[in-house]
């Protein structure tokens, strides 16, 4: 699974990306061979979106998501925009269950 988390510079959402990939790691249910994850400022989606399974936006570009829905829409790419409190806490468990939930949805509504 692909997960491309998208923001305004990269620094801090690098971090975000960081805690997420631990928290793979970590798990005793997910492999982390079977996840890809890229940060990256949200003038790079569209060169992303051909093979991305989830979107993360961070909150510092939630007023964006209109810009990013067209991009995203053709795809079916599910999406998440993640809090500040979760962000400010690089809460990666967090943001995973969030990911989760968006695919499944995303997944059901097909």
């Amino acid at each position: 699974m692909k997960i491309v988390l998208c923001c305004a510079g990269g620094f801090s959402t690098t971090m975000l990306m960081d805690s997420m990939k631990r928290v793979v790691k970590e798990s005793k249910k997910l492999d982390e061979n079977d996840f890809e994850f890229k940060a990256i400022p949200v003038d790079l989606l569209q060169a992303e979106v051909e093979d991305t399974d989830a979107l993360v936006v961070g909150p510092q570009i939630a007023h964006k998501i209109d810009y990013i829905k067209p991009i995203i829409e053709p795809h079916n790419i599910p999406y998440v925009i993640v809090d500040k409190d979760t962000y400010g806490k690089m809460d990666g468990a967090t943001v995973m269950k969030m990911v989760f939930i968006a695919k499944k949805k995303a997944e059901m509504n097909k």
